[in-house]
């Protein structure tokens, strides 16, 4: 097993203005499943390319252990990689496509015979060895394409959407197989994906890029709960963070008809910014719903009218809870929010919600750099 190191590595494609992916510096441990997300064109797969040889390095360097693999040819680099197309030969059966690559190599029959059931084992895969893949269903030619990945015994996994061909419920599924199958063999793997809900249930950290650059690297949990700026946070968390300019006021940000309490140290940034403004980020999960009526409204108590008034376009119903996509006008503009709500209660198309946020649970973002202000 092998750490893997991007040293403010760059690609720039012949003909283009900006880099495609612009000074990389991450460096993946030894055995970790690191996820690199982001949106289409963002240098997620050229980033992948690179490692593995397929694309050029214009500048930097990587490093797989201590070996610099820059200039190295795919075959010297000792990785595996995983495609989203699967790239099965159809004319093989699955015995001899996960062993291909060893039989090429010169492997003794016997040992690629023993390392091929021994990888079927694990991928309950031992009674399609003698199908063909056209025989086999999309999960199961994805779990031969991993079968011939393992056997090779890579020192890292490079793995390319590969659950992007699947459906929904045999992505879930398979996405805690490799998942799992991953922290068993504790081979370092590099994973590629758009869909941020797979970057969060699989990796043991997540690099989020944007244009080539990275936004941030870190645990699943510290993104959600410290995302590093305003992109990284519409990004991250399905549905994405309410995202809203406000005044800041005194002692906090003005939110509707309350003033709403926030951290000495982002209002003092702000401060120092010359800002009049921030853009405060709410979870849906964190908004405190205060009054519900219907479009008859009664006298509003105390609290209601300290909450944001937010009339219901959808909800979701989801069993257990409720999201509510709505609209309220803050700071003189309509804005769209999404709220959680208990999902036996869910109100009413074209009611009226009164929701506050939560005091602890605000994210403070610059308006003009975009930059995280508070703790």
């Amino acid at each position: 097993m092998a750490t893997v190191t991007y040293d403010k590595a760059t690609r720039i494609y012949p003909g283009a203005e900006k880099p495609a992916v612009d000074q990389l510096d991450i460096t993946i441990e030894d055995g970790e499943f690191l996820v690199l997300v982001g949106p289409s064109g963002c240098g997620k797969s050229t980033s992948l390319r690179m490692l593995a040889g397929l694309e050029d390095v214009d500048a930097g360097a990587i490093r797989i252990g201590d070996r610099d693999v820059t200039n190295l040819p795919p075959k010297d680099r000792d990785i595996a990689m995983v495609f989203q197309n699967y790239a099965l030969y159809p004319h093989m059966t699955v015995a001899d496509n996960m062993g291909f690559a060893l039989k090429i190599a010169g492997v003794p029959k016997a040992e690629i015979r023993q390392k091929v059931e021994d990888a079927a084992r694990i991928l309950d895969l031992t009674e399609y060895l003698g199908r063909k893949p056209k025989a086999l269903s999309g999960g199961q030619r994805q779990r031969v394409a991993m079968g011939r990945a393992i056997v090779r015994e890579p020192q890292v996994f490079l793995m390319d959407e590969p659950l992007s061909n699947l459906d929904a419920k045999l992505r879930v599924q398979t996405r805690t197989q490799i998942a799992g199958l991953q922290r068993r063999l504790g081979i370092t793997t590099v994973y590629v994906t758009h869909d941020q809900v797979e970057a969060m249930t699989m990796g043991d950290r997540v690099a989020v890029l944007k244009d080539g650059l990275l936004q941030q690297v870190d645990s699943p949990r510290n993104m959600y709960d410290r995302p590093a700026n305003l992109f990284v946070a519409g990004f991250i968390g399905s549905p994405a963070m309410n995202l809203v300019e406000v005044p800041i006021a005194d002692g906090g940000v003005k939110f509707g008809n309350s003033v709403v309490p926030v951290s000495r140290e982002a209002l003092s940034a702000a401060a120092d910014r010359g800002d009049r403004t921030v853009t405060v980020g709410v979870r849906p999960e964190h908004f405190d719903v205060v009054g519900q009526s219907g479009d008859a409204s009664p006298a509003l108590t105390k609290d209601e009218a300290a909450g944001l008034a937010v009339t219901v376009n959808v909800v979701e119903e989801l069993g257990a809870d409720g999201y509510v996509y709505g609209t309220a006008e803050v700071g003189g503009e309509r804005k769209d929010l999404v709220v959680r709500v208990n999902g036996r209660n869910v109100p009413e198309k074209g009611s009226t919600l009164r929701v506050v946020p939560r005091p602890g649970e605000l994210h403070v973002f610059s308006t003009s750099s975009g930059e995280r202000l508070s703790d």
